[in-house]
């Protein structure tokens, strides 16, 4: 499911000049954006899930995007006008024609989730709900909003900026209110 090939620890913004953006995609375009801005070195990261997908004579599994119509690019300000050029590429998630940063933690985040052994899937954005901090496990450290779904616990983990987010089981004695 961690489609990078490479896993970097992110430097600093202030000393890189480089900052993580949303890019919203054309549909089922997001792969393809992924391994253009691969091939031109720049830092992309699609989280992806695994789902059964059914033809008339078969089954299979196939990788598909965590969050539809959008790609994750860390660039500087001098890589805009590159990255708004790549096929597929609809526009720079932001407000008032400027693109919005998203915070380095919620990068980190979706980056744990995509690396732990635990399933998740896309999960609606949600507005309420206890917000928690897991305290033990393998998305210890991890502040998300925590649901209940039939009888089991969920939290969930967003990306404030494009209101997308994705869903993970988890015991609720894991965790504590923030």
């Amino acid at each position: 499911m961690f489609e990078n090939s490479v896993y970097q620890k992110n430097e600093t913004n202030h000393t890189t000049g480089l900052h993580w953006y949303a890019l919203r995609t054309k549909s089922r375009h997001e792969k393809l954006v992924r391994d253009q801005l691969n091939k031109q070195g720049i830092q992309p990261l699609l989280p992806t899930v695994k789902r059964l997908s059914q033809w008339k004579d078969r089954k299979k599994e196939i990788e598909v995007p965590l969050f539809s119509g959008y790609c994750f690019v860390r660039f500087s300000q001098q890589e805009k006008t590159p990255v708004q050029k790549v096929t597929g590429v609809v526009g720079i998630v932001g407000s008032a024609s400027r693109p919005e940063p998203i915070p380095e933690q919620e990068i980190d985040v979706l980056r744990r989730l995509m690396t732990s052994v635990l399933p998740y899937d896309p999960h609606p954005y949600l507005h309420e709900g206890m917000h928690v901090e897991v305290v033990r496990g393998p998305l210890q450290g991890v502040q998300g909003i925590l649901l209940r779904k039939e009888k089991r616990h969920r939290l969930v983990i967003g990306v404030r900026l494009i209101q997308q987010a994705a869903g993970v089981e988890i015991d609720v004695n894991d965790v504590v209110a923030v």
